[in-house]
């Protein structure tokens, strides 16, 4: 028979660079933290001064607003709620609360779901794909030479794009979860199991259970014969 802990086989407490899961949502935290935090910086400097974000006709061959305030205010919002989620993810991996990793990883789950719609609308759609470049502005970078690609070439060199996109992200939300498992199995209470050949398991008691303010029980009286 074999002592193990219960939650062993379920988790690989190593991810990326061979750093523990734990470093490693920390670094995938502190990292989307500062990408929406630059996009927050990005969204009030438009705010504050929507004329620079402001493109003639000439240049977008149609007069073209690039937000308005209301939709500005939204990005704004989501953007403030990002940072609280990745702050929330740092936090909880640095001081070992699970619980604080769950919005994150719900997030996660979000964004992966997004681009696997993305992915299944190129495959059912792939005509539309030529419609959106088609609408594109007349001089953005390298329009033509897209256009000119096969389509069914450019569906594959789109799919396998989303492809590399999706088994990156998954990557890193196993990490996450693996993250939430260990944190979660080091607040837990320690108890072992004993597994045995035919998959049974037995629950060990607390090692305080056999003693008595830290004395071992008296053993009984020897049996003495009649």
């Amino acid at each position: 028979m074999k002592m193990v802990a219960p939650w062993t086989r379920f988790y690989s407490n190593s991810c990326c660079l061979c750093c523990h899961v734990r470093t490693g949502t920390i670094l995938l935290g502190v990292w989307y933290l500062i990408v929406n935090a630059v996009v927050l910086l990005i969204l009030l400097s438009a705010l504050a001064d929507p004329d620079q974000y402001h493109f003639s006709s000439s240049e977008l061959g149609g007069d073209f607003e690039f937000m308005d305030d209301a939709n500005m205010c939204i990005a704004i919002a989501i953007s403030l709620l990002m940072i609280l989620i990745c702050t929330m993810a740092t936090y909880g991996a640095y001081k070992q609360h699970a619980a604080w990793i769950i919005p994150f990883f719900c997030y996660q789950i979000f964004d992966f779901a997004l681009n696997t719609l993305v992915a299944v609308t190129v495959l059912i759609y792939p005509n539309s794909i030529q419609e959106y470049i088609r609408q594109l502005p007349p001089n953005f970078p390298y329009k033509e030479d897209i256009m000119s690609v096969n389509p069914t070439c450019l569906v594959l060199i789109i799919l396998l794009f989303i492809s590399i996109i999706l088994t990156f992200k998954g990557y890193l939300i196993s990490c996450v979860w693996n993250c939430y498992r260990y944190i979660n199995g080091r607040n837990s209470s320690d108890v072992l199991v004993y597994v045995t050949s035919n998959d049974t398991t037995v629950l060990l008691p607390p090692y305080d259970d056999g003693t008595v303010n830290g004395v071992a029980k008296e053993p009984p009286p020897p049996y003495v014969s009649a």
